[in-house]
């Protein structure tokens, strides 16, 4: 007989950015109900300490745990690049980050082993992506450039592909990429894909793409069928959306993105009373 658990997919982020995992997941499990819970009251994360980050990754956590999830995606690089070890071992339910997923990608796609990362100051700095990397691919070059404008372009919805202002800020971030300096790059915010037609025009066809988002997608869906996690399927899956700050402008852009009306599942929480007495 097959088994099957029908509690929902919990996914966590800084802000929008994690909607990309989000997509992903509608499209390759469709019978999947989500919980996502976007911090955007304390959009950015990655400005922020260590110590703080992880402060809010584990109250991110503890929402979530309550909303009784299955397993946590940590769908925001920069929290997954400071979430330690010790800390995943504890939680009662399976966990995968971003980082991960897309370093497996990029090891593997990478033709000359010449791998750029962008992210957040504070992803750039754990050098997270580059360790996962190397781990993998023993004569990867991994270099590292963080674009801390590219978050509060996409939570503001400056992420169309013909957006000038978008296209002057990748131009400036990605000089460290171009003229074949690596072939593969990790988009290593989950913010950062929103903004991929932008950075594809920027860098040209010569060098691949890696969305974090997708890949971690993929990841989970795999984890949950190989522990037979995976909803029954007699139904279409729902997914809840709440965030910490006014929910108007996270409807907007999230309804651009995922290509429907989610105002109506959209709940402003009070992040850290919840997350404490959880």
């Amino acid at each position: 007989m097959k088994v099957t658990n029908n509690k929902p997919i919990g996914v966590f982020d800084s802000g929008l950015g994690g909607l990309t995992v989000v997509k992903q997941l509608m499209d390759i499990m469709p019978n999947e109900d989500i919980v996502y819970f976007g911090d955007t009251g304390r959009v950015p994360y990655g400005t922020r300490s260590r110590e703080t980050i992880q402060k809010y990754a584990d109250q991110d956590i503890r929402f979530l745990m309550t909303m009784d999830v299955k397993m946590i995606i940590a769908a925001c690089g920069t929290a997954s690049a400071v979430i330690s070890d010790e800390y995943r071992k504890k939680l009662e339910v399976p966990y995968t980050g971003v980082v991960l997923p897309a370093a497996q990608a990029a090891a593997s796609i990478s033709a000359t082993g010449n791998i750029g990362v962008i992210g957040t100051t504070a992803t750039v700095r754990s050098g997270a992506y580059g360790k996962a990397i190397r781990t993998i691919r023993h004569d990867a070059r991994v270099v590292g450039s963080d674009c801390p404008l590219f978050v509060p372009l996409v939570e503001n919805g400056w992420f169309e592909e013909d957006n000038q202002v978008a296209k002057l800020v990748a131009e400036q971030y990605l000089a460290p990429f171009m003229d074949g300096q690596v072939d593969t790059l990790i988009l290593g915010c989950t913010h950062y894909p929103l903004l991929r037609g932008v950075i594809a025009k920027v860098l040209g066809d010569k060098v691949r793409l890696i969305d974090p988002g997708a890949e971690t997608a993929r990841f989970t869906a795999a984890m949950l069928m190989q522990n037979g996690m995976t909803a029954d399927g007699g139904k279409p899956g729902r997914a809840r959306f709440f965030v910490s700050d006014t929910t108007e402008g996270f409807s907007q852009n999230a309804g651009r993105f995922l290509h429907a009306d989610v105002s109506a599942d959209v709940e402003r929480v009070d992040i850290e009373r919840i997350a404490e007495s959880g």
